[in-house]
């Protein structure tokens, strides 16, 4: 194996490291901690549980800001990684993956005013009103994000199909999960209201782990000779 397939390994397992932290901070934050915090069309109960639990939404906005975070890394070493394969798709990549963590921060930073809004003087209506308000700003940056998070998977997967340096299925699997993310957001803006609108992520899911999966233990193929 040359020096430079053992630094492009090292840079798809480092690559696989991000990608993983963000699984885990992105499940633990809202699939674990966000139920205990916030409910939905009850910001009244949602600032009495701020007040009664404030270790908890701390803990959720510390593991939103672990999720943006992780994907500007993973965004930033996927460009690095595929750069030398296909290098518009890799801006790509790593464009439209800073642009959701960006929009993911918008998330945090509600968070943030949300704590401070409970700590506040403000009359209890006027409380309950601010948390209202910023609870939808967080339901929003989550929905509008997944547009982007499914713009980032399409080139991934194309610069997989493209170079066959992973398993050319996977690649069609992110590209078809990007697809699925990019229809769920308009479909949810178009007051669309299905379940199964929630199948159309589970490529991407899928994927996506695959992806990391493959990062940490295979790291990515040789360059195939033509």
């Amino acid at each position: 194996m040359t020096h430079s397939q053992v630094s492009l390994k090292k840079d798809a397992r480092l690559t696989g490291f991000f990608y993983l932290s963000l699984a885990i901070s992105g499940v633990l934050g809202f699939l674990i901690f966000h139920p205990k915090i916030f409910i939905v069309g009850e910001p009244a109960s949602t600032l009495q549980n701020i007040l009664d639990n404030e270790s908890a939404i701390r803990t959720r906005l510390l593991l939103e800001l672990g999720i943006v975070l992780s994907q500007v890394l993973t965004a930033v070493w996927f460009y690095k990684l595929f750069r030398p394969i296909k290098e518009w798709a890799s801006w790509s990549v790593a464009i439209w993956g800073t642009v959701n963590a960006v929009v993911i921060l918008i998330s945090a930073i509600s968070m943030g005013a949300m704590i401070n809004v409970a700590a506040s003087s403000f009359s209890p209506d006027e409380q309950i009103l601010l948390i209202s308000v910023l609870h939808n700003v967080i339901s929003n940056a989550w929905a509008t994000g997944s547009l982007f998070f499914g713009l980032w998977l399409i080139p991934m997967g194309y610069i997989i199909t493209h170079s066959r340096r992973m398993p050319v299925w996977l690649g069609y699997t992110l590209i078809i999960g990007g697809f699925g993310y990019v229809l769920s957001t308009f479909f949810h803006y178009s007051g669309i209201e299905s379940s199964f609108l929630d199948y159309l992520t589970l490529p991407a899911t899928f994927g996506e782990f695959w992806m990391i999966g493959y990062l940490l233990i295979f790291g990515i193929r040789p360059e195939v000779q033509k």
